[in-house]
């Protein structure tokens, strides 16, 4: 089932798999971003769901005001949610997204009590972590229909960049 209920979000549940995947389809902008994680964790509250694949590869890199949030609001949050699985989807080519997540568990790292794996790509993370259910292949169709083409990939950042940053115009 997908759920349309955070605009920055799409987010799909299984309660079969007891399962939530997510992905970020809101583009460079990042505005909504802390309202759109509070929505998302009251969402899996009440859904009462253990496992969650999180895909951040069309996130632009987050700002540091959020990585702030991250780690004083969300994170305590979450943790006290029954959780048993978590899985991030995070390319090769998002480094710098990587690290601040790796940062953010970092500083709850004690405190964690759930799995947390890291994948490239979000159809080897869904079979991995579903061990290769039969139902699998309907859930990625019900994706690839619903949130397919809304979750582009971006190397952008969210903020504007600075002036010295600029690409050159041809004189």
């Amino acid at each position: 089932m997908i759920i349309s209920s955070i605009a920055e979000l799409c987010v799909q549940f299984d309660k079969p798999l007891d399962l939530v995947r997510v992905a970020w389809v809101a583009g460079r902008s990042m505005r909504y971003f802390q309202q759109a994680f509070r929505q998302l964790r009251e969402v899996i509250t009440q859904l009462g769901a253990s496992r969650v694949v999180l895909e951040l590869n069309a996130m632009p890199d987050i700002p540091v005001y959020d990585q702030i949030w991250l780690s004083t609001t969300f994170m305590p949050a979450l943790l006290k949610l029954p959780l048993k699985q978590v899985v991030v989807v995070l390319s090769a080519r998002r480094v710098y997204n990587q690290q601040v997540v790796e940062g953010v568990l970092s500083a709850s790292a004690l405190n964690i009590r759930f799995d947390v794996q890291f994948f490239a790509q979000a159809e080897a993370a869904m079979a991995w972590l579903t061990d290769d259910s039969p139902r699998l292949p309907a859930l990625l169709r019900e994706w690839a229909g619903s949130c397919g083409a809304s979750a582009p990939a971006t190397d952008e950042v969210a903020e504007p960049r600075a002036p010295y940053n600029q690409p050159r115009r041809p004189d």
